[in-house]
């Protein structure tokens, strides 16, 4: 099979088919704290890109190299310490070179280091045996697909805080249900990697 063709297969699965919130429901956190402003939910998903990268070209080698096969138990241990640090080194660099958008992020910053999502596709790169080329790919599809759902999201709540929403639903009611609705809208694209290229991921 041709490599191009499976990475842009991959990169489709994993943005619009397998979406790491909406097809997941991994990284629902951030998803729903930063979603409110589309500066900041651009901010979010730009910071998860970089970390799932990084932490994806750290964490595969540490675990192939050094953790397979006898210390292979270690591995959500070592793949959580990894990712605090990598993170850490985010917000100190944020701090330093972007305040407005530190500030914007506040606390859901030093939650990227709790992110089911980030360790989730640490571990899947391991479980499904990808290399390193191609574990790279899907945690930068991974990513794409966090930043387009908080996008997303944040236009569907710039639409609600314009609506008159009844009193009992307002705040995170609301907010949960049009969750729900945007996610079942992506299961419209079920199928597309398969139908466009002619391969199942």
């Amino acid at each position: 099979m041709n490599n191009t063709v499976f990475f842009l297969a991959l990169l489709m699965e994993t943005i619009l088919v397998s979406n790491v919130v909406l097809a997941q429901f991994l990284g629902i956190c951030p998803f729903l704290g930063v979603s409110r402003k589309l500066d900041s939910a651009i901010g979010m998903g730009v910071a998860v890109i970089f970390v799932l990268l990084l932490a994806t070209a750290v964490t595969w080698p540490i675990y192939t190299y050094l953790l397979y096969p006898k210390f292979a138990y270690l591995q959500t241990l070592v793949f959580i310490l990894v990712i605090a640090a990598l993170v850490q080194l985010v917000e100190i660099f944020l701090a330093r070179f972007v305040p407005a958008l530190y500030k914007s992020l506040g606390i859901y910053l030093p939650l990227i280091t709790t992110n089911c999502a980030v360790l989730g596709v640490t571990i899947n790169c391991i479980d499904f045996e990808y290399n390193f080329v191609t574990s790279l790919v899907y945690a930068f599809g991974i990513g794409v697909g966090f930043l387009l759902a908080m996008v997303l999201f944040a236009g569907v709540r710039s639409r609600i805080d314009e609506s008159g929403i009844p009193q009992s639903f307002r705040g995170m009611p609301i907010t949960l249900i049009a969750a729900s609705i945007v996610s079942m809208a992506f299961m419209g694209f079920s199928g597309i990697a398969t139908g466009i290229f002619g391969i199942s991921i």
